[in-house]
């Protein structure tokens, strides 16, 4: 069975209130990144991975030790997607670098990655998250561009639901 599981590191809450909107959406779980085990990733087919970007395009502080217990499971065959918290108008040289940083730590590990997202309709001057010319999930910015969250998170599940 492809089970699928919401996994976020979130600092001021912004990047857990998405993973719940998300795994609502999908009908799945959201779960805390400090909660992570070697048991919850084999358990799932599916993972969806979330963080909010701090400072100069890095990782949520919770995400470093969940990352190690990815990189250390055998993720060969199973499917990941992103999306990442971020501000695009005081950090567009950075906007939504943490998902960059997770892709860039998982990218070798044998698993498919989805939800890729065109950078047409946002507004920013540098990611690492950005891979071959789009976003390697979804960028979110609820600080300046919450108008468009819904819209956005809609389009991205009704994306990778079918390959779920």
């Amino acid at each position: 069975m492809n089970t699928t599981i919401v996994i976020y590191g979130s600092t001021t809450g912004t990047c857990e209130t998405i993973a719940e909107r998300i795994a609502s959406k999908l009908g799945c779980q959201a779960l805390n990144v400090q909660n992570l085990s070697a048991d919850i990733i084999a358990a799932h087919q599916n993972l969806i991975l979330g963080t909010s970007t701090w400072g100069a395009g890095e990782l949520q502080d919770d995400w470093y030790d969940g990352l190690k217990a990815l990189q250390e499971a055998d993720l060969k065959g199973k499917t990941i997607a992103f999306f990442g918290c971020g501000d695009c108008s005081t950090y567009s040289d950075t906007f939504v670098g943490g998902i960059g940083e997770l892709y860039n730590g998982l990218k070798d590990s044998g698993a498919n990655f989805i939800g890729s997202v065109d950078t047409g309709d946002y507004t920013f001057d540098g990611s690492e998250a950005v891979i071959e010319g789009k976003f390697i999930g979804l960028p979110l910015d609820d600080i300046n561009e919450d108008d468009k969250t819904d819209e956005r998170i809609a389009t991205w599940i009704d994306q990778i639901s079918p390959l779920l």
